[in-house]
């Protein structure tokens, strides 16, 4: 629709329809308007006055004739009140002739202009404020991802002699994460895993080597080809104890958290890996397999032998377990025991110094805590919940550890 081009701030537009018995044209039917109006609605809402004063726009008229009639549309902005600007409106239905024809109007509608400003105002500022919250969204993203990416970097240590891309626990742990390369570490780094180390290249470095012979070693590697390969060499130089692996096509840089999990909880001990996949490998270590083996098979004597005489700890356990209690020992004697339901609270209260606990019931979170601020050196529980802190001091027996 063509909108008027007034100087004045008009408020509303009447709309209406013309019909012609015959071929007339725009000024014939603005003169009718003018003519057949004048004296209609009195001196006040007088048209030419009206228009002289501003209060009513420049008349805006389309039409077209065809086959000897003509029909058109009469636009008409006023910044009359609400009133008036209706009154004006029904008066050009009085109109019955233009120039020489018959002639009908029909008022289609009175717009609000205003309210259509206002809607195209709302509609453009959602459009505005959907930006800025877009830009903000980005913005705030970026800035996460900066800082994120910035403590990873920092995080990211150089070890040994070949200054090999870790984490900051590769001394502290007892277990190792050998991963290919400084992307894997920060993919790593930024899941919370920071007991890791990098390849950094094909060959393995001799820094590696001699932490598989201090460490309980995992190979976490790419899902294709190239992993393949670096496992075979690993396996001939370094004294590796589980193999995990990233999804078939997935490298462990793209691997999200879950993926992550997921892999490292299925690893397998490498003669298994070794035993389900065809590498083509043979392990260079039996001298040291069957070490380990003797080993193995002297302390599995000497267990099944301690285990004929029946457990103090372990009976201990089992009465604690059936009766729902938790007790606190000193040197392997019971100083006291309580209820599983208030066994923390008693904690607390505890006065005399113990240096174990044993608990017939899951441990907490809330118990490793309570218990590390006691001093005490071992939890020996059912099961473990979800503990994930855990101070490096205090260690923690299940109940499988103990049966066996």
């Amino acid at each position: 629709m063509k909108l008027y081009n007034d100087p004045n701030a008009a408020k509303y537009l009447i709309t209406a329809r013309i019909e012609a018995d015959g071929v007339v044209e725009r000024p014939d039917v603005v003169g009718a308007i003018f003519g057949q109006t004048e004296g209609l609605l009195g001196d006040d809402l007088d048209l030419r006055d009206l228009q002289k004063s501003g209060r009513i726009g420049r008349i805006e008229v389309e039409i077209k004739s065809e086959k000897g009639r003509s029909i058109g549309e009469i636009r008409i902005p006023s910044s009359l009140d609400q009133v008036e600007t209706a009154i004006l409106a029904a008066a050009l239905e009085t109109i019955d002739r233009v120039g020489p024809c018959r002639a009908r109007v029909e008022v289609l509608g009175i717009e609000d202009i205003r309210a259509t400003k206002r809607q195209r105002v709302v509609e453009r500022a959602k459009q505005l404020l959907q930006s800025i919250l877009e830009q903000g969204k980005h913005v705030s993203e970026d800035i996460i991802k900066e800082v994120r990416e910035s403590v990873e970097i920092e995080e990211i240590m150089s070890y040994g002699e070949e200054h090999l891309p870790a984490g900051p626990n590769v001394d502290k742990s007892d277990a190792i994460i050998v991963v290919e390369g400084r992307s894997d570490i920060i993919n790593l780094l930024k899941h919370g895993i920071k007991n890791t180390i990098a390849l950094n290249g094909t060959n393995v470095p001799k820094t590696i080597v001699e932490l598989s012979k201090k460490k309980m070693v995992t190979a976490f590697l790419d899902g294709d080809r190239g992993g393949d390969l670096i496992l075979k060499e690993l396996l001939q130089v370094a004294d590796v104890d589980f193999v995990a692996r990233a999804p078939k096509g997935y490298e462990v840089e793209e691997l999200t958290y879950k993926q992550l999990q997921k892999a490292l909880r299925n690893k397998m001990p490498v003669e298994q890996y070794l035993a389900t996949h065809d590498l083509g490998i043979e392990l260079n270590r039996e001298e040291k397999k069957e070490e380990v083996k003797e080993q193995h098979t002297t302390s599995k004597r000497k267990k099944e032998t301690a285990e004929k005489k029946e457990d103090p700890m372990d009976a201990l356990f089992k009465e604690l377990n059936d009766k729902k209690e938790a007790a606190i020992l000193k040197n392997t004697k019971v100083l006291t025991r309580f209820p599983l339901n208030e066994f923390i609270d008693k904690l607390k209260e505890f006065k005399e110094k113990g240096d174990t606990i044993v608990t017939g019931g899951v441990i907490s979170q809330r118990l490793v805590d309570i218990a590390h601020q006691k001093g005490i050196k071992t939890i020996i529980g059912y099961k473990v919940g979800n503990v994930t802190k855990k101070p490096v001091s205090l260690k923690i027996i299940t109940k499988d550890t103990v049966k066996r």
